[in-house]
Formats: C-alpha cells, structure tokens, sequence
C-alpha cells in the first residue's frame, strides 16, 4: 500500500478541476431528520469528479509519452475528463466507449476533440479493447479507477470535504464502479478522521465491490445492470480493491427506483439534475438512515455526475415516486356493472390518483389497473385492506417489475364480445378525451358526475406532473339518449374532444 495521503497532497487537479461546494440539503433533511450535505462534483466542468483522476495521471507522464499520445476506455465521465486534459496538456486522446453508452457522452467526448470508438456492451468489453489498442499503437493507457495516480486525484475530494467541515460528519456516501473514488477517499478520510464512517453503495444489480469485500477476493459478475452505466463494471480493481478492505465501513445497495427517486430528491433541493451513479451515493445514503433508523447525524453524500440522458428522464420520472414509496399500483376487481366505478372512486376518497386505466371485459367481474399517492409502506398496506373490506379484492403490484415496465402500458384491447351484443340493443360506444385542472380531488369529481346508468367501457388517466390533466373516457349510450351524453359533456365545462370516429381507437380499441 502506498502512502496516498502524500499522493493527494501532492496531486495536480486544479490546472483544469475546481473546489466543488459542499451543500445542505434543505428538503432531504427535513424529511430524514438527519443534516444532509451534498458534495456537488456534478458542477465540475466536464460534469463529473473524473477530471481530477485523469488529468492527475496525464499531468505526470513524460513529453514523449505525451507527444505519442493517450488511451482510455469508460462509459462516459472518465471519457470527458481525460478528453479536457489531453486538450489542456495538447495530446492525442483516443476513447473506446461500450456502445451502450448515452449519446449526450459520447458527443460531449468528441466536442473536446477527442477520437470515440465503440466498442462491446459493457465497459470491460471496452476495457480490454482499449488494452489491445494501447499495445498496438503504443498509446499510453489512463486507468479509469486502478491507478494509483487516479486514486489520488479522486481522493482530493475527501481533501476538500474536510477542508469544508468544520466537525467531522458521521458518515461519508460514496457511489462504486471500479472503487477509484472511493478508494481516494477513504484513504484521506481515515488518515486524518478514522472515526467518520466512509460507506460504499453500488446499484444491487452491479455490485461488484459488495461481493468482493463478502467473499474477501475479487469477484468478477456474470452481468451488470446498465442503468447505472458509470458504474457498471463486472470486476473492481486490484489496489482499490486493497483499499477498501482496509478502509471501507460497509457497503450499501439501492434499486433502479431508489436511484430514481435520489434524482428526484437532488432535483428538489437543488434544480439540478443527477446521472443515474451521480444520484448514487444519495440513495445509498437515504437506505442507510431507513435501514439503521439513524437522526441528527451528519451526512455527506458525493455527487458524482450529471451526465444525464435526456430520453432518460421520462423513465426517471415514471418510477422516483415508486422508488420514495409515494406511489403504490394495484390491480383492483370490480364487478361489471353500472356504477362500479363511481363506488370504488368512494372507496378511495381524498387519495390523489396518479394512473388509472379500465377496458370493460367479457364476466361479471373486471380488472381496473390503478397508480396512488401513498405516504409510505404502511399506508399502501392500509390502503389494500380498505379495498379489501370494501369489495373489491385488489393485488399490490408496486414491486413487481413486469406491471412496472410493461403491464401499465398495456391494459386495454377491443370492445369484448359480451359488449358487442349492446350495439345490437341500440347502444353505441362513445370515445371522448377531456382536459380539467389537475389538482387533488379534481379527477373524482369527474367520475362522480358521470352518470350511474352509463356503462364505462374505456377509462384511461395518468398523472403527467402538468397543470391539466388528461383522461380518455369511452362510453355505452343508447342512441337515443346521446343527447343527454352531450349535454354532460356541455356541463362539465372541461375542454373535451370527441374521438370516436378517430382511425388509431378504431384499429386498436374499438369493435371489430
């Protein structure tokens, strides 16, 4: 083990770095009853702490190694950070990046100048095509995270968190792929202040560093989840692995929907607007304090990137209030008849819905799919049994991933045959969309008012977070009472937009 309190004393990161703040977290602490701080690498210039690494080791390298050039391999962030240094040092840099890697870092890589190929599904696939190009052009490789170096220039970080606090915290997050960041850290942490907590946390899909420190030897995964892409590394490296042995507390592992909602906590309590393994630390912290019922202790959170997709922010969206337990999903089942509806909105009272959809089915019984505001575990087991006493047998669906990523998007179909045979009776579906001002209580009005005698044959609603909100309501009038259908429309005094002569709810939905 080498002296890395020394090296990060000595490292060379504000020629292109800077010092990041260290900022309360007003909103997150009021909620966790902890002090929360955020270490902000996401506002370094590249948008991420792997400048300080990179442009460490390629400040040390000799002119010749310079003059020929540098390689590296990464999902992204180390990508950009060693691209600004070969800029600032005036280099060749060639990048190899997995092909999975979001376009907003690719294109930010080639913007610095730097040479991008693509290359494999995952950063160790890259990782070793980055080698084999290093030897073959005698380029010299920047280690993404096992390098002594990097290390260092990682763990002045934990420099300027020390610098930053004026009493130690109690517990320092740290997001994990290959273990560079932490390893930096903790090495300076425990130095100076052995008595702060330095504790890991790594997507429980790609915990590569949780299964090393279990099994007290490298483990290298099968596979890695990518939705964390900056830390999606199948194996840790060796000296960083050596260093958190000897320095690592604990390691902490969160869900896609945890890191989700860490993204929306930041967003909250900063405007800004995290990566997936920059919002890392955050859920790991916010676990922790759930898991150790922790108060009044001080936390700091690193986070480390904010090199976001932009296409990603709808699924981010879709799942932070599944993953802060302030949405719950059902399947509810109701009986099929007139009315039902309007008695299972009763059911529900006051409870904001945030995700409602309904096709009439052939039986006497249906499946209404329904997302809710919950304030947490115990109030959607509350919730389930109040359905339950009230008659209508439900399913929790709120941690099942096949309803989370497909099942939701799904629901619907044709008119079934048993409703056809109402068309033969005079009656006539009905498609009409509404608008109304999306605020609690607002959609139950709605459904209150619809009459008890119509039969709701289609009703699809979901919360978009928007002023209005949007609902699509198909109808069984008999033709000679779409009178009186019209003149609910007129008395809701809701923009409304008939569409049942519309082609795409005729092919998809309507009847044969």
């Amino acid at each position: 083990m080498e002296d890395y309190l020394k090296k990060i004393l000595r490292a060379r990161v504000y020629d292109v770095a800077k010092e990041t703040p260290l900022d309360f977290a007003k909103n997150l602490s009021t909620r966790l009853k902890n002090q929360i701080w955020f270490k902000r690498e996401d506002l370094q210039p590249v948008f991420s702490f792997k400048l300080r690494g990179a442009y460490n080791k390629m400040a040390q390298l000799s002119a010749e190694e310079l003059k020929i050039g540098v390689i590296a391999s990464s999902a992204g962030n180390h990508a950009q950070g060693v691209a600004l240094s070969a800029s600032k040092l005036k280099c060749r840099a060639v990048i190899v990046m997995p092909i999975t890697t979001p376009a907003v870092k690719v294109q930010a890589v080639e913007l610095l100048n730097a040479e991008v190929i693509l290359h494999g599904e995952t950063y160790d696939e890259a990782y070793k095509e980055a080698l084999r190009r290093s030897i073959k052009d005698g380029l010299t490789f920047i280690h993404p995270f096992d390098d002594p170096e990097v290390i260092a220039g990682q763990g002045t970080i934990a420099m300027e968190i020390l610098r930053q606090c004026h009493i130690p915290p109690d517990a320092i997050y740290v997001a994990v792929g290959g273990g560079g960041l932490i390893g930096g850290i903790s090495a300076y942490v425990k130095r100076l202040w052995p008595q702060v907590e330095v504790i890991g946390v790594e997507p429980i899909d790609a915990n590569a560093m949780t299964q090393s420190l279990k099994q007290n030897k490298r483990v290298e995964l099968n596979t890695v989840g990518l939705f964390a892409d900056g830390v999606a590394v199948k194996k840790v490296g060796e000296q960083t692995f050596a260093l958190a042995q000897k320095y690592v507390d604990r390691m902490v592992t969160v869900s896609t929907d945890e890191i989700c909602a860490a993204i929306k906590d930041v967003f909250e309590d900063t405007r800004s607007i995290l990566e997936p393994a920059g919002a890392l630390a955050i859920a790991g912290l916010k676990a922790d304090v759930n898991n150790r019922n922790m108060q009044e202790k001080t936390l700091i959170a690193v986070a480390c990137g904010a090199n976001m997709n932009f296409d990603r922010l709808r699924f981010v969206a879709e799942r932070a209030e599944l993953g802060e337990e302030r949405e719950a999903m059902f399947a509810v089942e109701i009986p099929e008849k007139a009315g039902s509806l309007k008695n299972l909105c009763e059911t529900l009272g006051e409870r904001s819905l945030t995700e409602f959809s309904y096709r009439m089915s052939d039986g006497a019984k249906a499946q209404i799919f329904i997302g809710i505001e919950v304030l947490g575990t115990e109030d959607r087991v509350e919730l389930v049994n109040k359905l339950e006493v009230g008659g209508f047998p439900c399913l929790d669906l709120t941690k099942d991933e096949l309803s989370k990523s497909h099942l939701r998007h799904m629901v619907g179909g044709r008119l079934p045959s048993s409703a056809k045979k109402l068309s033969e009776d005079g009656f006539k579906e009905l498609l009409y969309r509404f608008e109304f001002p999306e605020r609690p209580g607002a959609l139950m009005k709605f459904v209150s008012n619809l009459h008890k005698g119509w039969s709701i044959s289609i009703f699809h609603y979901r919360n978009h977070g928007a002023d209005v909100g949007r609902i699509v309501v198909g109808v069984l009038v008999r033709e000679k009472e779409i009178k009186y259908w019209f003149d609910f429309v007129d008395s809701l005094g809701y923009p409304s937009f008939e569409e049942t002569n519309n082609s795409a709810y005729r092919l998809f939905l309507g009847a044969q």
